[in-house]
């Protein structure tokens, strides 16, 4: 049987940011091969936050049987973080990996660090679902629009799973959606931008789907042309019930 390849990018939303709507966490989890999911989070863009991880187990506390990766421990967790050499074999024993939010430049060195770009591959190559918001989502695109140096701006340092460019939380400033146009007229690569509560799911490196967690999420598609830009809502489904 062939291996479906999955990645689910959120723009903004999930548990984190809506703990109260479990609607794209719901279909991350659906996507996984096994029930229960062995779901495994991967908080390294906060610092290995301890808030962000309790927020996990507690969001996910009897829906998927649980672990955590952290590169860089943590004085109030009684635990230690993964040595590199124990990293593969513990990585391809997940289901899902759900990459969270903040610091993208900084979890991409790290991650390069401990070579968990490369065991991230090869997940994916395995079929393991790669998943996550804001960091979570564009860390898996070639570049992408980040303000992990303070305002937003253009990131090149992307793992490259998928081809091009993306930003997210693209409803929540008008500014970004005004710089991440500017960039792509100037020639930095084409993409998407995905507002908070909406997710891409792609298939391999294809683009499946645009699924929402509210009615009015969107997701756009972002082209060059000689004349201007082109800005493509995609087709959305809304997971809930209108």
């Amino acid at each position: 049987m062939a291996v479906v390849r999955h990645i689910v990018g959120m723009g903004g939303g999930g548990f984190s940011s809506e703990p109260d709507n479990p609607l794209l966490d719901d279909f991350v989890l659906s996507l996984a091969p096994r029930t229960p999911a062995r779901l495994c989070f991967v908080p390294t863009a906060s610092g290995d936050s301890t808030n962000y991880l309790v927020k996990f187990y507690r969001a996910f506390r009897g829906r998927a049987v649980l672990d955590d990766l952290t590169l860089t421990g943590s004085a109030q967790l009684p635990r230690h973080p993964l040595q590199t050499s124990e990293l593969e074999a513990f990585v391809l024993e997940q289901d899902v990996l759900y990459v969270g939010g903040g610091n993208t430049a900084n979890m991409l060195a790290l991650w390069r660090t401990h070579g968990l770009d490369r065991v991230l591959r090869k997940a994916w190559e395995q079929g393991i679902v790669l998943a996550g918001l804001s960091a979570g989502l564009i860390c898996w695109f070639e570049a992408s629009l980040s303000d992990s140096f303070g305002p937003p701006a253009a990131l090149h340092d992307g793992l490259g799973l998928l081809s091009g460019s993306a930003c997210p939380h693209y409803d929540g400033d008008p500014a970004r959606r005004e710089l991440y146009r500017g960039l792509v007229a100037e020639g930095f690569p084409e993409g998407y931008a995905i507002d908070d509560g909406a997710a891409l799911h792609f298939e391999g490196t294809s683009l499946s789907q645009v699924v929402t967690s509210r009615p009015l999420a969107r997701a756009y598609r972002l082209t060059r042309t000689s004349a201007a830009i082109s800005e493509e809502p995609l087709p959305t489904r809304y997971l809930g019930t209108k």
